[in-house]
């Protein structure tokens, strides 16, 4: 492995290294505003609480918790990313794509769960516990494999890597 490739490579994981220590801190500042304002944008007549993550739309107060910002899922589609190696610029628009995609995604889900509550309707606890569990998986799934398949990624995440770190070591013996 050549010195460009090994800094690269040690550059892509202590990204990931300090994402991680500042739990989650960077992803949560970027996206919590993003998010509140996407979803009262999609809400017609909603209203932003200054200086609050709370939404109020036609009777009913929302807060959008960390969880529902989803910070980790976030996380781990910068980590699958970051742990394939592939070149600058197909790097650059996977993750323009895999976090557009979930960004929407997040924004559309916040948007149909807040109809749901705003209808009262019976099924909302158990939809939105249902997406909770199983749905978020999924959509991070799909995401990920679509984002494999537009870009033609090969490589598997950290494998690649290790295998191609273990190969130069063992030339060198």
């Amino acid at each position: 492995m050549k010195d460009k490739e090994m800094i690269y490579l040690l550059t892509r994981y202590m990204t990931l290294v300090l994402l991680a220590l500042f739990n989650l801190a960077v992803i949560y500042a970027v996206f919590s505003p993003i998010t509140l304002h996407l979803v009262t944008l999609g809400l017609p007549s909603a209203i932003l609480i200054k200086g609050t993550a709370t939404i109020f739309v036609q009777g009913i107060y929302i807060e959008l918790i960390p969880a529902c910002i989803a910070g980790a899922a976030y996380y781990l589609l910068f980590v699958l990313n970051l742990s394939t190696p592939m070149k600058s610029r197909k790097r650059f628009y996977s993750l323009l794509f895999i976090i557009l995609s979930f960004l929407f995604l997040n924004v559309l889900r916040i948007i149909i769960f807040t109809h749901l509550a705003r209808q009262g309707s019976q099924y909302f606890d158990t939809a939105h516990e249902l997406f909770w569990y199983f749905g978020s998986t999924i959509l991070l799934i799909l995401i990920w494999f679509a984002n494999v398949f537009l870009f033609r990624i090969r490589e598997i995440p950290i494998y690649t890597d290790v295998m191609n770190i273990v190969t130069d070591i063992t030339r060198r013996s």
